[in-house]
């Protein structure tokens, strides 16, 4: 099965039902609608529940739409958007970056 993993902030929100979306770039898993994952606390390496992929679409972050949003949590600004992913992704990411808008349901364990 694969694994995702998430900052502890953004577990509470996937186990509150408020984030049911996900970006990932540089997509290393070959994520695919129908896919099962687990989904992992980063800090704490604990499996909080997993979850199914429903949709998925891929674009570049420079043409993020509203509707790409929806499930998604949001960032005070584009720059805070584009340092989040740096600190995450490395000093690659640009508006040109590809993105996996990845909607999914969600089981906890």
């Amino acid at each position: 099965m694969k694994t995702l993993k998430f900052a502890s902030e953004l577990c509470e929100k996937i186990l509150s039902g408020e984030k049911t979306a996900t970006w990932r770039l540089f997509d290393d898993k070959d994520l695919q609608v129908g896919d099962e994952m687990e989904f992992v606390n980063k800090q704490t390496s604990v499996i909080i529940g997993v979850a199914v992929i429903q949709s998925l679409k891929t674009k570049t972050l420079g043409t993020l739409e509203e509707s790409d949003w929806e499930g998604h949590e949001r960032y005070s600004s584009e720059t805070e958007m584009y340092e989040t992913f740096k600190g995450f992704y490395g000093n690659e990411v640009s508006p040109n970056t590809e993105v996996k808008i990845i909607d999914f349901t969600f089981q906890p364990t």
